[in-house]
């Protein structure tokens, strides 16, 4: 969902200080390569949406860094140019929210993103500064279609979720704010059958475009023999309202189908035969 905010300092909730975690904690890793986007659009509102980046070589083996996020979050801001909002570590340790312009449109206003059709995930090639080139997580992160069952993944189990609540940060220097929820469907797989699944949790504009992901700290899963890696399992795109209620659920696409959207930017950068 989308949210327009009225455009006032980046407001703010003072987090707590936290244990520092191992650097290969995907919860930290993702927070790091989760950022706002936003765009102005007049009589002092903005519009606002969460995106995270990925570390997607091309086939050639040459490094690109991916913004991913929801379709509606891009296609809902009319401009060629929107913000996405960086943060610089000081000397001194603290940190500086930096947003800078990121062009999303040709300059015949064609989308430079791309989707898989029907689904509600965009991706797109960007520059980024180097910290956030190195906090950009890798591909083989993301689930794919055989994930869930592998990791026996199943109603009850919660997940974690990265966002900008109501343009929300969770502090000064514009982090994201983390939120968790639990799975509130069944089936899961197959995923060609069920591309999405729902989340337990109260969903506010901005959160959209941003990561669902699962790590140790969260799994209610018996113990196994082979221990699952954490993963990232799809991007929330949706809450869901009936009748203009909104009951507290949020819809995630499946993190299969961000490697289906940079397989086709694949597609769309290779020369012509």
């Amino acid at each position: 969902m989308i949210f327009d905010l009225q455009t006032q300092p980046t407001p703010y909730v003072e987090a707590a200080q936290t244990e520092r975690r191992p650097a290969w904690d995907l919860t930290v890793s993702l927070i790091n390569a989760t950022v706002q986007i936003d765009q102005p659009s007049g009589d002092g509102v903005r519009t606002v949406g969460t995106g995270f980046l990925l570390n997607a070589p091309r086939p050639d083996g040459t490094p690109r860094i991916v913004l991913v996020t929801a379709d509606h979050v891009l296609e809902r801001m009319p401009d060629r140019e929107a913000r996405i909002g960086w943060r610089t570590e000081l000397p001194d340790g603290g940190w500086r929210f930096d947003p800078q312009p990121l062009v999303i449109r040709d300059e015949a206003s064609d989308p430079l993103w791309t989707k898989p059709e029907d689904r509600d995930i965009a991706v797109m090639e960007i520059s980024a500064p180097e910290a956030f080139a190195r906090a950009a997580i890798p591909m083989a992160w993301l689930a794919d279609k055989d994930t869930f069952d592998a990791a026996e993944v199943g109603p009850g189990d919660d997940m974690l979720s990265l966002g900008f609540p109501r343009g929300l940060s969770a502090n000064r220097a514009g982090f994201p704010i983390l939120r968790v929820g639990r799975i509130a469907s069944w089936p899961l797989t197959p995923i060609s059958a069920f591309p999405t699944f729902l989340l337990d949790f109260a969903v506010f504009p901005g959160n959209s475009g941003g990561p669902v992901f699962w790590t140790p700290t969260v799994h209610r899963q018996a113990d196994t023999a082979s221990p699952v890696h954490p993963y990232v399992a799809g991007v929330l795109t949706q809450e869901v309202i009936v009748q203009e209620e909104r009951l507290g659920i949020g819809v995630v696409v499946h993190a299969d189908y961000i490697r289906e959207a940079v397989a086709l930017l694949d597609q769309k950068a290779a020369p012509a035969p």
